[in-house]
C-alpha cells in the first residue's frame, strides 16, 4: 500500500511537471510571453502527452525504483525517458497536422528533464536529512556513535565512506581520511576532508576523537598494510581492515566486508598471480581426486580445484568429520558440481584401487600425511606407514591407472632433516621422482613451509593461550619459520601441477622467515593486549625432532628458476625405483622404533636425528 501511494506521488509530480515544463518552453521560446495560438494548441495536445510521458515513465521503471539510493542508472532512465517522450510528442503532433515550433519540443524535453530528476533528487535529500536526524537522535544524543578515521582516499575508501554516509551503518560517522598522495591533502570527498598521511594517524585519532580506524588499501603491497598497522596500533582506537581485491567478489568494497586485522596482514606478502589458462587447461572437465582432502591444506586445493571446473571431484580422507564438513561446504558453494566424499585409508591398497578403477581419476592431489612433527617422534613407525606407504600406494596405483598428473604436498622439513616426520616426507618425495622414469603418469612433488591457521600450527593454538590469559609459549626466543596463507600454498601447488613435465621437485618461495615470537607479539598486540604485560610469553625450549631455522632449499643441490617467480625446481639427485622398492620394504619391515630411524639414515643420508634420550 505504502509503496503505491509513493507511485501516485511520484506520478503526480511528473504531471505537474509536463505541465510547468510545457507552458515554460512556450515562454522560453517567445522571450516570456504565450502565444493564444500555440497556447490552444498546447492545451488541446496536454493530455495525450502526459499519457505518453507516464507510459515512457513506466516503460523505464521510473515508479519501480528506490530513489534513496540512485544514481547514475537512475539519471540515465530518466533522460532516456524524456528524450522518447520528446520525440513522441512530436511524431503525435505531426500526426495531427498541429505542429508547434521544433524548439519547443528540445526545450520542453530538457525542462521535463531538469523537474523530474529535481523531483526525485528532493526525495534523496529528504530521505537523507532523515537519515541524519534519525542517527542523531539514536546515537549522537547518547554519545554512542563511532567515528571513522579512513586510511587510503582512494575508490575502496570512498566506497565505504560513502556507504557510512548514505547507511550511518552501525552508528558510525566519517571524520576524515588518511593518504600519502601529497595532492589529495586538505581535498574534500562526500564533505569529508583528507587531514593527512600516515605519520599524522596518531595525533587526527586524538584530535577528532577517533573510535576506529578503518584501513582501505585492498591493492597496496602487504608491506605497507604491515607499517600501517603498526602506526595505528599507537593509537587506542580499534582496528579493521578492507581486504584484499582478491578477497572481494566484483571488486566490491563495502562496510559488510571489513573485519579486524588478522595476523595473515602483517605477514608481509602479495597475492598469488594464477596462470589460470594454463591452470584450468589440466583440470577443466577432469575427474580429480584429493587425498586428505578433510585437512587444512588439502581442503583448500579442494575449494580451489572447484574453481577450474573440474568434471567430477573425489574428496578421499580418513576422517568422516572432517570429509563431511568439506563435501557440505563444496554443496553450498557450487552445487551443479559433482563431488564424491570418499572416506579410505591411502595404505590401504585393495580399497585404492578400487577407488580409481572405479572412477578412473585424470588428476590426483595426495595431500595426505602425518604432519605433527614432536608426534611422530614418538612413533616413527606410524610416520613410515602414513607418509610413506600411504604415498606408494597412491602413487603406484595412479600410475596403474593411468593418472595424468600426480602432485604430492610435501614440506621445507623435508630438507637436510632432524625430525622422523621430515625425513619420511623426503622418502615420500624420492619415492615419487622414482615413479616417474617408470610411468606415463606425469608425477611431482611441492614443497612449502609453514601455513598460517593450519591444523597443529602455531596461530590456533596462540590464539587459544591469549584468550585462556596466557601465558604465551614459544621454544626460543630466536626460533624462525618461513609462512603462508593457506590460500596461497594451495593456489601454487595448482600452478606447480601445471608447470609439470615430471620428475620436479618444486620449492615455493616462502619470502623472509619471521620469528616466532613476533609473530606471538603480534597476535597479542592484535587481541589489544600487550604482550609481556597483559599476556606473558614463555620460552618453553626446543622440541624433539625441532630446528631453530627451517630451509627450503637444499645447499648442496640448490634450485632452478621456474618461468613463475614464486616457484622452482630443486636440483635433487634421483634414485632408480628398483632401489626406491628396496628401501621402503626394509623400512616397513622394523618392528622396533631405533630400527626405522636406523633405516631412515641410510636412505637419507641428510637426516640427523634430533630425539628423545630415554
Amino acid at each position: 500500500m505504502q509503496h503505491l501511494l509513493l507511485q501516485l506521488f511520484l506520478a503526480t509530480l511528473d504531471i505537474l511537471s509536463i505541465i510547468v515544463a510545457s507552458i515554460s518552453a512556450i515562454a522560453l521560446r517567445f522571450e516570456f510571453t504565450l502565444p493564444a495560438k500555440y497556447l490552444s494548441q498546447l492545451i488541446n495536445q496536454l493530455p495525450v502527452y502526459v499519457i505518453i510521458v507516464l507510459t515512457c515513465a513506466t516503460f523505464f521503471r521510473l515508479y519501480h525504483r528506490i530513489w534513496k539510493y540512485a544514481g547514475s542508472s537512475e539519471l540515465l532512465a530518466i533522460c532516456g525517458a524524456s528524450a522518447v517522450s520528446s520525440t513522441l510528442w512530436y511524431g503525435y503532433s505531426l500526426l495531427i497536422g498541429s505542429v508547434l515550433p521544433r524548439s519547443i519540443y528540445i526545450l520542453d524535453g530538457i525542462l521535463v528533464l531538469v523537474l523530474v530528476s529535481g523531483s526525485r533528487l528532493g526525495l534523496r535529500v529528504y530521505n537523507y536529512i532523515s537519515a541524519k536526524h534519525e542517527f542523531r537522535e539514536k546515537f549522537v544524543k547518547k554519545d554512542e556513535f563511532i567515528r571513522v578515521l579512513i586510511v587510503g582516499a582512494g575508490d575502496a575508501g570512498a566506497a565505504i565512506a560513502r556507504e557510512i554516509e548514505r547507511y550511518h551503518n552501525d552508528g558510525r560517522t566519517v571524520v576524515g581520511f588518511i593518504d600519502d598522495d601529497k595532492k589529495k591533502l586538505h581535498q574534500q570527498m562526500f564533505g569529508v576532508k583528507v587531514l593527512g598521511n600516515r605519520f599524522d594517524i596518531r595525533e587526527m585519532a586524538l584530535r577528532y576523537e577517533v573510535n576506529e580506524i578503518v584501513i582501505a588499501m585492498p591493492s597496496v603491497k602487504n608491506e605497507e598494510v604491515r607499517q600501517i598497522v603498526e602506526i595505528c596500533q599507537r593509537t587506542d582506537c580499534k582496528l579493521k581492515i578492507l581486504p584484499g581485491l582478491y578477497e572481494i567478489i566484483n571488486g566490491d568494497a563495502s562496510v559488510s566486508k571489513l573485519r579486524d586485522v588478522e595476523i595473515e596482514d602483517l605477514l608481509g606478502r602479495d597475492p598469488v598471480k594464477l596462470d589460470n589458462t594454463a591452470v584450468s587447461a589440466y583440470i577443466k572437465d577432469k575427474v580429480v581426486l584429493i587425498t586428505g582432502a578433510g585437512g587444512s591444506i588439502g581442503s583448500e586445493i579442494c575449494r580451489q580445484v572447484a574453481k577450474m571446473q573440474p568434471k567430477k571431484m573425489l574428496l578421499l580422507g580418513k576422517g568422516e568429520n572432517s570429509i563431511y564438513e568439506i563435501h557440505q561446504e563444496l554443496l553450498n558453494s557450487y552445487p551443479e558440481l559433482k563431488k564424491v566424499p570418499i572416506i579410505a585409508d591411502v595404505r590401504d591398497r585393495e580399497r585404492i584401487n578400487g577407488i580409481m578403477d572405479y572412477f578412473k581419476p585424470q588428476v590426483v592431489f595426495h595431500a595426505a600425511a602425518h604432519k605433527h612433527v614432536p608426534l611422530m617422534e614418538y612413533q616413527p613407525i606410524e610416520a613410515v606407514k602414513n607418509n610413506v606407504l600411504g604415498t606408494k600406494v597412491v602413487a603406484e596405483e595412479a600410475s596403474a591407472h593411468n593418472v595424468e598428473t600426480f602432485v604430492m604436498i610435501s614440506t621445507d622439513k623435508a630438507v637436510n632433516p632432524t625430525s622422523v616426520m621430515g625425513c619420511t616426507k623426503r622418502v615420500a618425495e624420492m619415492f615419487v621422482q622414482s615413479m616417474n622414469a617408470v610411468s606415463k603418469t606425469r608425477f611431482v612433488a611441492v614443497r612449502f613451509g609453514n601455513v598460517l591457521g593450519s591444523r597443529g600450527s602455531v596461530i590456533p593454538l596462540f590464539k587459544k593461550q591469549i584468550a585462556k590469559g596466557g601465558p604465551v609459549t614459544v621454544t626460543h626466543p630466536d626460533m624462525k619459520r618461513y609462512f603462508m596463507t593457506i590460500p596461497e600454498a594451495s593456489q601454487l601447488v595448482l600452478q606447480a601441477g601445471a608447470m609439470a613435465e615430471g620428475g620436479e621437485v618444486f620449492v615455493l618461495d616462502m619470502g623472509e622467515p619471521v620469528k616466532i615470537c613476533d609473530l606471538a607479539k603480534d597476535l597479542i598486540t592484535l587481541s589489544g593486549l600487550t604482550p609481556d604485560v597483559d599476556i606473558k610469553i614463555k620460552y618453553t625450549g626446543l622440541r624433539p625432532g625441532e630446528k631453530l631455522f627451517e630451509e627450503l632449499l637444499s645447499a648442496e643441490d640448490g634450485t632452478e628458476q621456474t618461468d613463475h617467480e614464486k616457484i622452482f625446481t630443486a636440483r635433487i639427485k634421483e634414485v632408480p625405483k628398483q632401489q626406491m622398492d628396496v628401501y621402503v620394504d626394509e623400512l616397513l619391515g622394523h618392528t622396533r622404533e631405533d630400527e626405522v630411524v636406523k633405516t631412515l639414515q641410510k636412505v637419507v643420508p641428510t637426516y640427523k636425528p634430533n630425539r628423545i634420550k630415554d
